[in-house]
């Protein structure tokens, strides 16, 4: 079977082709940082710096979602989903002019993607 680490919900997509339209290329990343904490960021792919540090998770509509490895740690045995929300976030990532905000919706793996995912 084909295990996946992050999904995407219709909701959230609907945001995201947006800023697609308006943006051109993004890509997800979520650090642990600053801001809102774990929430997931969205930003033009120009923008964003990735270096060895950051794991691609999948990825959400034609967008790579990446993660940083210290925040990998913490998350690698949960299988996230990206949704929308309605309220301004306090972070750079470009929907927050939108009005809403990207939210991350986790749960455990299953034991079975556990050992496929995490070999």
């Amino acid at each position: 079977m084909d295990y996946k680490r992050v999904a995407i919900t219709e909701k959230a997509i609907e945001i995201l082709n947006q800023l697609k339209e308006k943006h051109g290329d993004l890509i997800f990343h979520q650090s642990g940082g600053c801001c809102d904490g774990s929430a997931p960021m969205i930003l033009e792919e120009a923008d964003m710096y990735l270096d060895d540090s950051d794991i691609l998770l999948g990825q959400l509509d034609g967008v790579n979602f990446y993660m940083n490895q210290d925040q990998f740690e913490y998350w690698k045995h949960t299988h996230l989903t990206v949704d929308i929300t309605e309220g301004r976030g306090s972070s750079f990532s470009l929907e927050i002019p939108l009005g809403v905000r990207f939210i991350i919706h986790s749960r455990l793996l299953t034991d079975e993607e556990n050992t496929e995912l995490n070999k």
